[in-house]
């Protein structure tokens, strides 16, 4: 398995265990929003997943805690790309 489908599992899971707890509710809207904007399931996930990346690099690089302001932001603003 390559180390690029390893990471996109990962954040794959983490975006099934926002939705399985609805914690934050914005995720399961926000999948919900995209399909229905014609992206299949796949698709919408990915475009999630930035989202959830953009979270991951600030912890890990700059050790700060996960931004749930800036993550909600990021997701109401897809499909577009999150640049923050």
């Amino acid at each position: 398995m390559e180390v690029n489908e390893m990471l996109r599992e990962q954040i794959f899971e983490i975006i099934k265990n926002q939705l399985e707890a609805n914690d934050p509710p914005e995720t399961k809207a926000t999948l919900n929003r995209l399909k229905k904007e014609g992206f299949d399931d796949f698709r919408a996930r990915q475009l999630i997943g930035q989202c959830v990346s953009i979270e991951i690099f600030d912890v890990i690089k700059n050790g700060k805690p996960f931004n749930e302001k800036r993550y909600v932001k990021n997701l109401k603003a897809l499909p577009k790309e999150p640049f923050e």
